[in-house]
């Protein structure tokens, strides 16, 4: 079965002295209707494959080389008003940080407007009604209210869900959601893992969530890319990588994780000099 996204031996550098490579030789797959989870530490190269995928790489980064196709087509030969369709209406986004990707000066509901009218799908009365049922969908409560409020007006959990919200207007095939629930506390975090399911059910999403919490991948992943120093090290069905890891970063990453008996000492990550 050809797949909704496939990335093939993506190579991305931020120009510097030496250049730093951010992803190196990255290579997966994501199919219809599939949770592919991204795991590893901050630093790893998780947010900065997924931006290479929508290609909003900020300078100094730059896509050197490799293949991101996306519904059969090379997104890195296209041109940028090609791409500018793919964003929204084929690829949806979900921001690490809601503050800083929404205006802060812009009503949440017109936030979602300006991405149904900038894809030609509804503008004026009707673009704030599907704004009003979006924010509904996502499970802001009286969202006939909340649809004219400022992002500062919104609680952290509560503007994670706008974004979520701006990415589904268009009804895109696949969901990429960075870090979705990291700044968010622990009961709120449940909350939107719980509504990334509902949405991907309803919507018929491809998802590919970006993380370093295996807590996520283990209750959101079909299957899991583990990544370290740009680098898949890696990858596998949800299942195998907790029930037989190969890596011995998978291994130190799952030892990694709290939970032992209280007064026990953390296990750390092992360096490579010790693979």
């Amino acid at each position: 079965m050809t797949p909704l996204l496939a990335v093939r031996n993506l190579r991305t550098v931020f120009d510097a002295t030496p250049p730093v490579v951010a992803v190196n030789d990255v290579s997966f797959e994501i199919h219809k209707g599939e949770t592919l989870g991204v795991v590893g530490e901050s630093g790893s190269g998780k947010s900065v494959t997924a931006f290479s995928i929508i290609r909003l790489v900020q300078e100094p980064g730059r896509i050197e080389s490799g293949q991101i196709l996306f519904q059969g087509k090379d997104l890195l030969s296209v041109p940028e008003d090609h791409m500018r369709q793919v964003r929204g209406a084929g690829i949806g986004f979900v921001f690490q940080e809601p503050m800083a990707a929404l205006n802060p000066v812009m009503r949440v509901g017109a936030h979602i407007a300006e991405a149904l009218s900038v894809h030609g799908i509804a503008s004026g009365k009707a673009a704030r009604e599907r704004a009003i049922e979006l924010l509904g969908a996502v499970r802001i409560v009286d969202a006939q209210r909340r649809v004219d409020d400022y992002p500062h007006q919104l609680s952290g959990g509560m503007r994670q869900r706008v974004m979520l919200a701006i990415a589904l207007a268009c009804k895109p095939p696949l969901v990429i959601a960075d870090e979705p629930t990291t700044a968010l506390d622990v009961t709120v975090q449940a909350q939107m893992l719980e509504l990334l399911r509902d949405m991907k059910r309803q919507f018929d999403l491809s998802l590919l969530l970006i993380t370093h919490d295996f807590g996520v991948i283990a209750e959101m992943a079909d299957r899991v890319v583990v990544m370290h120093r740009g680098k898949i090290v890696e990858q596998a069905p949800v299942r195998d990588i907790f029930r037989n890891p190969q890596h011995p970063y998978t291994k130190g990453l799952l030892a990694s994780i709290p939970g032992g008996e209280p007064g026990t000492r953390l296990k750390g990550v092992p360096s490579e000099v010790d693979w």
